[in-house]
Order: structure tokens, then sequence, then C-alpha cells
């Protein structure tokens, strides 16, 4: 089952929904209900639960602004940004390849905060422009949230948790936007991205351990400052503080394997000489002559010398025993316009962004339209492995 939902697609940016963005979702207008039911006794339930959804609506696109506003960025400085995913933790755009300078870094890593905040500003000038104004809200909130409208009740909550948003994004800790920002400072500096990505990773990982120690005492009944006290609020920083470090973490770690690969040729980890399959091979056929006694699990599909697709496996296990005699090799893989082929003398470190490589762990190597070979994970992580890494990344395990 695919875990994420395609909703469509803005500035060429492809706009998915991760399953978990369903729970934080659900969550967020079931807490709404409850705070509105509190304040507006008088809505109904049928009202308040669509002035609800309605508003987690807004926060989710707020969200996605913020992540737009990244990729926009990025797009403008001529990285390639290939889709946003909304999640249970908000957003992440998928920005395809590290910036080119800690400007660029800069640039992009701040614009989100800013675009959160400043949407937070708008919606409280316009709760205040529909209601009793700023000024009454903030000095009497208690009984000036029950006199206010549907409207301004929905402004008046979706500006603070914008500006929250944004300054919780700059947290100085990677790999958030502040992270992100402090690692641009860094690398300004040091002209080293390793280096810099690896202080802003420890700065992350540190502060991911004050919110995983500070939601353990709220937990057992202590009142921490900022985030005071309570089971499930403990409970949510203590999830994520735990998401935060392994984050950074992984972050980091990508960073250092990019940069191991970098100015390495995609022909020196691939696989020549690889076995093919014809596009009309019966898929009954393939699997007891290619996949039983081998320990290939992935073959590039060609038709008349050209790549058709690829498959693999997982493509056959999908499928029950009783259909293997009913279809051809063509018909079940992965189609050639969903792949994206590498060239042999591309730069290796380039595989780790490849959606071909994420989603099915190995990828053709195509040139003049012909298949020279094959790049598998498992050929990237030995190759890895023989280049003896530095004690950095094993400091951060």
């Amino acid at each position: 089952m695919d875990k994420e939902l395609y909703l469509g697609s803005i500035f060429g940016i492809k706009i998915n929904v991760d399953l978990s963005w369903l729970i934080i979702f659900a969550l967020i207008t079931w807490d709404l209900d409850n705070f509105f039911a509190v304040v507006h006794p008088d809505w109904g339930i049928t009202f308040r639960l669509l002035l609800s959804v309605s508003a987690s609506v807004l926060f989710f696109a707020s969200v996605l602004a913020h992540e737009l506003a990244h990729s926009l960025v990025a797009k403008r400085l001529g990285i390639n940004v290939s889709r946003i995913v909304l999640f249970i933790f908000g957003g992440v755009s998928n920005i395809e390849s590290e910036p080119k300078s800690a400007k660029d870094e800069f640039l992009i890593s701040i614009v989100g905060p800013l675009t959160s905040i400043i949407l937070g500003v708008g919606f409280l000038l316009l709760g205040g422009a529909t209601s009793i104004g700023i000024s009454n809200i903030l000095s009497a909130p208690e009984s000036m949230l029950s006199k206010m409208s549907p409207l301004s009740t929905l402004f008046f909550w979706l500006g603070p948790i914008n500006i929250t948003l944004g300054l919780f994004n700059l947290i100085p800790g990677f790999p958030l936007d502040g992270g992100r920002i402090l690692r641009s400072g860094v690398w300004a500096v040091s002209k080293n991205l390793t280096l810099s990505t690896y202080v802003a990773s420890w700065m992350g990982r540190t502060i991911a351990w004050y919110f995983i120690i500070s939601g353990v005492l709220m937990v057992i009944g202590f009142n921490v400052p900022i985030f005071g006290s309570g089971v499930i609020s403990g409970v949510w920083l203590v999830f994520i503080g735990w998401f935060l470090k392994n984050a950074a973490i992984a972050s980091f770690e990508l960073v250092y394997i990019k940069n191991a690969l970098g100015n390495t040729p995609v022909s020196s980890l691939m696989r020549s000489n690889i076995p093919t399959v014809s596009y009309d091979t019966p898929l009954s056929k393939f699997i007891n002559t290619c996949i039983i006694g081998s320990d290939e699990y992935t073959y590039p599909v060609v038709k008349n010398g050209r790549l058709q697709g690829i498959i693999s496996l997982d493509d056959v296990t999908k499928l029950d025993s009783d259909e293997w005699k009913k279809n051809k090799v063509g018909e079940v893989m992965t189609p050639a316009n969903k792949l994206e082929p590498l060239n042999p003398k591309e730069d290796a470190a380039d595989i780790l962004d490849n959606q071909t490589f994420q989603n099915i762990g190995s990828i053709p190597v195509v040139q003049n339209g012909k298949v020279v070979g094959l790049v598998n994970r498992q050929d990237v992580l030995l190759w890895l492995k023989l280049q003896r890494p530095d004690d950095n990344l094993k400091n951060l395990q």
C-alpha cells in the first residue's frame, strides 16, 4: 500500500500527503472542537466540527506555504525540487541537492519561518479587522474570545499558531530551519560544508535530548519552564525530540556520504555487462530462469535494445503465484517513464537523490539509449565501506 497520497502539482512541484498526516489532522480537529465547545457553548456540534475542519485545512495550507517558500527559492537558485510531503510533523521539501554556497543555504532556510510569521501576523490583523480588535483580545483574552464571531475566532487561532511554527523552526538545531541557518553561518566562516553540517547536527541532537528529558520530566509531574507539565504534552515532546535526534543524525550522514561520493563517476559503482530481460518474456519464465538460483533481484527490461523499464523481485511478489503464467514482464514492470536513469559519467553523489534509487534500490545506467549497467544499494554501501569512513561519522552513531 502506498503511504503517500498525491494531491496535485504547484509550480511544477508535486504535493503529496503522507498517511501519518491524517493523525495530526484528526488530533488538531478534535482539540479545536473541544476548545470551541468551551469558548462558544452556543455553537452546535455540526457547526463546531465544520469550523474545526476548516481551521485544520487552513493550518496545513499555511504549512504548505512555508514549504513552498523554501522550494521556490531553491528553484530560483537552480536547485531542483521534485515534491513536498505533508506528514505528522508538518511538511518537508524534497530539495534534491545541497545549496551551492552558504548564502544560498541562508536564503533557502530563512524564507520558510519568515513566511509563517508573516502569515501569522496577517491572520491576527484579519482577526482584529473582523471583530473587537487586537488590543482588546490581548488585554482580556478569556472574556473577548466568547464574544468573537466564527471568522474572528478562526483568524485568532491561525495567527498565533503560524507565528509559533515560524519561531519553532528558528531553533538552531539541524535539520530545523534554524539549524540550517546556523550551518550557513559556520559554512561561511569555515568554507567546509561537512564540518558545518556536523556542528549544526550536534546542536540539533543537543536540543533534541533537551526535548526528550523535558518531556520525561513533564510526564512524571514536573513543571518544565516554557513547556509546562502534563502527560500528553510530555509524551508529545519526547516524540518530537526523538524525531529530531534521528533526523539530525541522518541528515549529517547523508551530507557525509554525498561528500564521499563526490567526484566519483557512476561508472565506478555500476555493475557492467548485467543481464537484461525482454519486454515480452512470460513472467513465469522470468522467475524460473532469472530469479530462482540467482543473486540478481532487479533486471532492466529491454525491447529492441532500448530500455523499457525495470522489474524486481518486489514486482513479482505483489502478484499471486497463479497470475505468473498470465502476465508478461512488460505488464508488471516499472515503466521507463517512471524511472530516472543515470549516465555513466554522472556524479555518483546524485544517486542518493534519485527517486528510482530511493524507491526501488536499483537504477539502470543508460548511454545513448542503451543499458550499460546497473547500480544497486548493496554496491553503493560496499563502496562506502571500502572508503574507511572517518571518526566524525562514528561519533554520531
